[in-house]
């Protein structure tokens, strides 16, 4: 499809490398708006939007049955991809003057700062973020407000790896006896991916990873393949991936737990936004202020199994908290600097 574009080319389009240029540009927030009568209707004349997506496709489309179900005569039509992939299908689409996306939720911070920085959003922040959600969990011009709050821990196959013999952070991950038994997403592909070899090899050195590639890693594509391949006894650890899957699967049944590493469990936060260009504007807004909801919220963390910035919000028990959790510090500004860099090197250590 195209060129596969990179955070850099985008950047480019948008006026150069001048970076700082962008940076000083602080416009100011705008009001915080409701639901009102007039939003649902004009949204219902729409009668559809497009949401670009990179949660897991299941949850997807059950985020937007629930808002069809809230919202009769509003259609969401999913459109599910890695969040590195969906960066790059917008950029193609823009850039040959086409408008199709509404509403967008990734898993790499540095998109909005690039989206941003193109002038592609259009400024909206829900009531209810403005009220629940603490500032840094909304862009201060409106343009894009966290979602969800992902992390990337190891987990373990417990019908293949006993639980007093399980790795306990990532360098136990080079012991000889995990050779061939490893799995690990790919950052050309994953947003959340991106941020924990990001962060991995910031806090561990590259170093780390030249070891860890001499253990036969399985590559996979995406976040969620990570936890899907332990959970059907394929590889016996998984080195990073979607920490909510694993909960969810543990819940089910599954013969899956969660290991936070001693040395820090990756975070990436995943923000969503309304395109500037949305071909349904109100559908979009709408979307994006219910999505933000204790309503919507909530469905995220009771289904999705995710963690949730609306401070209204529930946790459900026997899931351990953000709080209680040695965290990695996020870096957007570091991933939109060296990204391209981190999927080169990474290509050349493991060889994919």
């Amino acid at each position: 499809m195209g060129k596969n574009f990179t955070k850099r080319d985008v950047l480019k389009g948008a006026g150069g490398l001048c970076l700082s240029a962008f940076a000083v540009r602080v416009a100011a927030a705008p009001a915080a708006e409701a639901v009102t009568p007039a939003l649902i209707e004009a949204a219902k004349k729409e009668g559809k939007l497009s949401f670009y997506t990179a949660m897991d496709l299941e949850f997807a489309e059950r985020l937007g049955k629930a808002f069809e179900t809230k919202y009769p005569g509003v259609a969401v039509r999913v459109e599910r991809s890695g969040a590195e992939r969906v960066f790059s299908r917008i950029a193609q689409e823009y850039s040959s003057n086409i408008r199709v996306v509404d509403v967008v939720n990734t898993s790499d911070q540095a998109h909005c700062i690039i989206w941003k920085r193109s002038d592609w959003l259009a400024p909206y922040l829900p009531e209810e973020v403005v009220k629940h959600y603490d500032k840094r969990f909304y862009d201060p011009e409106g343009l894009n407000v966290t979602t969800r709050i992902l992390i990337s821990p190891l987990a373990y196959n417990t019908n293949l790896v006993k639980k007093d013999e399980a790795p306990k952070g990532f360098k136990d991950l080079l012991n000889p006896k995990w050779k061939g038994k490893l799995v690990k997403a790919h950052p050309a592909y994953s947003g959340t991916i991106m941020n924990s070899t990001f962060e991995t090899a910031r806090d561990l050195g590259w170093d780390y990873f030249v070891k860890l590639a001499a253990q036969n890693v399985m590559q996979v594509q995406s976040a969620t393949d990570t936890p899907k391949r332990i959970s059907i006894g394929e590889r016996a650890v998984m080195v990073d991936g979607a920490g909510y899957l694993v909960i969810r699967y543990k819940e089910a049944g599954q013969p899956v737990d969660i290991i936070y590493p001693e040395e820090g469990t990756p975070l990436a936060t995943g923000p969503s936004a309304v395109f500037k260009g949305a071909p349904n504007p109100n559908a979009a807004r709408l979307f994006q202020n219910w999505m933000h909801s204790r309503e919507g919220q909530q469905l995220l963390i009771d289904y999705a199994r995710q963690y949730s910035p609306h401070s209204q919000t529930v946790e459900k028990p026997g899931v351990r908290k953000l709080a209680d959790i040695n965290l990695m510090k996020e870096d957007p500004e570091g991933i939109l600097a060296q990204a391209d860099s981190v999927k080169k090197r990474y290509a050349e250590i493991f060889k994919v």
